[in-house]
This record gives C-alpha cells, sequence and structure tokens, in this order.
C-alpha cells in the first residue's frame, strides 16, 4: 500500500502558474493508493474544481477537509483514495486568533486490516503546533484500528521540537525526509507516523522534474507491507 503526503500549494509552481494539469501528473507517477493533500484550493460544483479534476485524473475519489473558505473558494485539506472509506470525520485544530487548521479522518480497509488515517496541516507557530499536536494525539488513538497512519505537513523546522517527540511517544519514529523547497529540498516538514512501524517498507521522496515544478514542497512517499 502506498501513501502519499503532498503540499500542493494551490497548484502554483515555481514558475507562478496555476496548472491543475500538472499536479495531477505529478500524482500519477506515484500511483499512490492514499494521497493526503495540504494547501487545496478548490469550488466544489463548478468546471474548475480542483480537487474534482485530480480525482477524475487520478482514478480515486475525493474527500475535502475544508478549513475556511474566502474569495477563491474553499481551502484546506483533502485526501484521494482509491480505497474505500467507511467513515469521514472533519476535526478543527485552529488556535484562535491563528488561521483555521484541521484533521481529516478516513477509516479505510485494505486486505482485512482496519486503518486510520488522520490527514493534517500544522500552524507556523511554534506555540500553536503544540497545542495542536496535543489535540492530535487523543484523536490518533482513537477508536479500533490494526494500522494507524498519520500523515501531513507538519511545519516543524526542528526535529528536536517538542511536538515532533511527542507524536513520536504515542505513535513511534516518525518516516521523514527533506522536501522543502522542491527546488532544493532542506527541511523535513512532510512527515509520517506509521503504527504498528514494523508495516513501513520504504520512505522516499518523489523527485521528478515535473515535481521539482509544480509545487514549493516534494511529495513524501511511503510505501507499507499490508
Amino acid at each position: 500500500m502506498r501513501c502519499v503526503s503532498y503540499n500542493i500549494h494551490r497548484a502554483i509552481g515555481a514558475d507562478g502558474r496555476e496548472d491543475a494539469a500538472r499536479i495531477a501528473a505529478v500524482l500519477r507517477e506515484m500511483n499512490a493508493d492514499v494521497v493526503a493533500l495540504q494547501e487545496v484550493g478548490h469550488r466544489p460544483g463548478t468546471r474548475d474544481d480542483l480537487l474534482a479534476k485530480l480525482a477524475r485524473a487520478t482514478g480515486t475519489q475525493a474527500h475535502a477537509g475544508k478549513t475556511f473558505e474566502d474569495e477563491r473558494g474553499h481551502y484546506g485539506n483533502a485526501v484521494l483514495t482509491r480505497l474505500p472509506a467507511s467513515a469521514v470525520h472533519r476535526h478543527a485544530i485552529g488556535v484562535d486568533g491563528r488561521e483555521p487548521r484541521g484533521a481529516l479522518e478516513l477509516q479505510l480497509e485494505r486486505g482485512g486490516r482496519r486503518i486510520q488515517l488522520v490527514a493534517t496541516h500544522l500552524g507556523l507557530g511554534a506555540r500553536e503546533r503544540r497545542t495542536q499536536v496535543r489535540r492530535l494525539q487523543p484523536l490518533c488513538s482513537s477508536g479500533e484500528a490494526d494500522v494507524r497512519i498519520l500523515l501531513g505537513d507538519f511545519n516543524e523546522w526542528w526535529p528536536w521540537g517538542r511536538p515532533l517527540r511527542w507524536l513520536d511517544d504515542s505513535l513511534g519514529r516518525s518516516a521523514h525526509r527533506a522536501t522543502f523547497p522542491a527546488r532544493l529540498p532542506l527541511l523535513a516538514l512532510d512527515r509520517a507516523w506509521v503504527a504498528p512501524r514494523a508495516l513501513l517498507r520504504d520512505v522516499h521522496v518523489h523527485r521528478s522534474a515535473l515535481a521539482r515544478q509544480a509545487s514549493d514542497h516534494l511529495p513524501l512517499v511511503i510505501d507499507l507491507a499490508l
């Protein structure tokens, strides 16, 4: 089972152009079963709906996790999946006075295993992220699941920061590689936690020429043995 975390930056690439087809092409290159997207701007029900375009281009089901709405439409997280979702929950984890943030939780099944997948995008402030992680921790241990996956853009520059250490304590060591900025990745802002971690078979960054142009982040890819 292949999972991806990808901050698509509203589909605006290094050349300043918004190009949904370019993001879709990068997604097809990876051929993932589940993709957690961040910074998704879309207009539901219109011919210009970015999320619907990406779902059609990849043959997946789209689940939106809107965190706010403005003159450009809906904005926030999303998950594209080839696996049927038995339940979808949207959780607000934002902090007053900061940009609204959320976590999108899906209950999936693969090979007879129940999978809890949580996709999120944390804030830019250190104190803000600490509060958000404290809200994520009980969520990532709730319900019955054989496999738990937490992934997204955690905006944590410091690998020894408390939010990452807290999540490591809850879910085991994260899977990460440098994904930002896309042209010369130096920071591991995008991360994934898998429990049990023994299921994790590979973690890598998708570094195609198209991916380096399509967004300011590169996609983080994790392969699981289910």
